[in-house]
């Protein structure tokens, strides 16, 4: 019996679209995609989401593989990247329905430390049993100890929970771990049904 929702956060709570920020700041396709690749999909996101570097400190590392006239379009990308973060259609009513049930919810993100100031903006924290961060135990989805680590520090049995995330691997580990879940597609209302919840 599930007893308890498990949210990602980007993509599933809040839109998580890098083009937001670089449609701002960069003024033709060439320059979104130097930053795109270099900030983005470089190291140094991930090291921001394991707690390794700051959001601030990617800059050191990413500025070196981008030509110095871009700098501070970097930089302003860097800063301000989570100004696309806003709530994915239909969360913040699933999230409250939930909540009404009597469901457990619960955040697992990979996120970096930077997650306090823009996501309370829009999901006070106390709406939710618990919130594991990836940057602060230093692990990050799909590593199982960081199901493992949500599963011992809220004492929850991974039988219980469903487990909503919109990437493949993320929710095939969880699964691995015992959870049921699901590959977000900004289909909630699959997801009431498959929990047996009429549409609100």
């Amino acid at each position: 019996m599930i007893k308890n929702i498990v949210f990602d956060m980007g993509n599933v709570l809040l839109d998580y679209n890098p083009n937001v920020i670089l449609d701002k700041v960069c003024e033709n396709e060439a320059e979104k995609e130097i930053i795109f690749k270099e900030l983005f999909l470089g190291e140094e996101w991930i090291q921001g989401d394991r707690g390794e570097i700051t959001n601030a400190e990617r800059f050191d590392g990413v500025s070196k593989r981008v030509p110095e006239y871009l700098h501070d379009k970097l930089r302003e990308c860097v800063d301000y990247w989570d100004i696309c973060m806003l709530p994915v259609a239909g969360a913040q009513e699933f999230v409250q329905t939930m909540r009404d049930k009597g469901y457990g919810l619960y955040v697992l993100s990979n996120a970096c430390t930077k997650f306090y100031e823009y996501f309370p903006k829009h999901y006070p924290l106390h709406i939710f049993d618990g919130v594991v961060v990836s940057s602060d135990i230093h692990m990050i989805k799909p590593d199982p100890k960081i199901y493992d680590y949500l599963f011992n520090k809220y004492d929850l049995n991974p039988a219980e929970c469903f487990f909503i995330d919109d990437r493949n691997e993320n929710v095939a580990a969880a699964k691995k771990a015992g959870m049921s879940g699901i590959v977000f597609q900004n289909n909630y209302d699959e997801i009431r049904k498959i929990l047996g919840i009429a549409s609100t």
